[in-house]
């Protein structure tokens, strides 16, 4: 129970001081835009510390990361699943057509995006839940492809639980690609990350 004066130091929130963010973020934006997987590789080593090869998982990595996952982990994420899936496929989107004046029939109709990029963010916890809830929604929609991109740990590999995640959800391809580099990557395409819609 702290003192009623250490309230406000308590409750005080970090500050970042973003003054140079935007300028670093349209540094990093322009260079992968311009230089693809080399700015891409580049900013990994930079900011994730870690010097890769190869920017795109491998079916023999998916394959580990199978085998790595526990079984309990995988049961709670299949509940998940399904219950994202029952949760998402309730909100389709189905238009009727309806006749306003004899001769004009209107209707409203949903296109899914053909192509889109997930970002699952790294750090301190492997997210494979939002991994759940952002591919189920996806392929719920009938997105064509579905890109993933994830920062790697500092031995170049990405959590076998998001691997086994996006495997699951019908995710296309899996990128070790993390910040801002990997927003430019599959906004702008690379020679590796595919550009994507949305």
């Amino acid at each position: 129970y702290p003192e009623k004066k250490d309230w406000m130091e308590i409750l005080r929130r970090p500050a970042l001081n973003t003054d140079t963010l935007r300028n670093t973020v349209k540094e990093v934006l322009d260079k992968v835009k311009t230089e693809g997987d080399k700015a891409v590789r580049e900013y990994e080593e930079r900011f994730d510390k870690v010097k890769l090869d190869s920017l795109g998982v491998t079916e023999t990595e998916i394959a580990e990361a199978e085998k790595e996952v526990p079984i309990e982990l995988k049961a709670a994420i299949m509940l998940a699943q399904k219950n994202i899936h029952t949760f998402h496929s309730s909100q389709r989107f189905e238009g009727k057509k309806v006749q306003t004046v004899p001769g004009v029939t209107c209707w409203q109709k949903a296109v899914a995006i053909e192509k889109v990029g997930l970002y699952i963010p790294g750090g301190s916890a492997p997210l494979f839940s939002t991994v759940l809830m952002l591919a189920v929604p996806a392929r719920i929609a009938g997105c064509e492809e579905i890109v993933l991109c994830t920062p790697p740990d500092r031995s170049g590999r990405v959590h076998p639980a998001i691997l086994w995640t996006a495997r699951q959800c019908g995710v296309d391809k899996v990128f070790k690609v993390g910040g801002i580099q990997a927003i430019g990557a599959m906004t702008f395409g690379t020679e590796s990350v595919p550009k994507v819609y949305k």
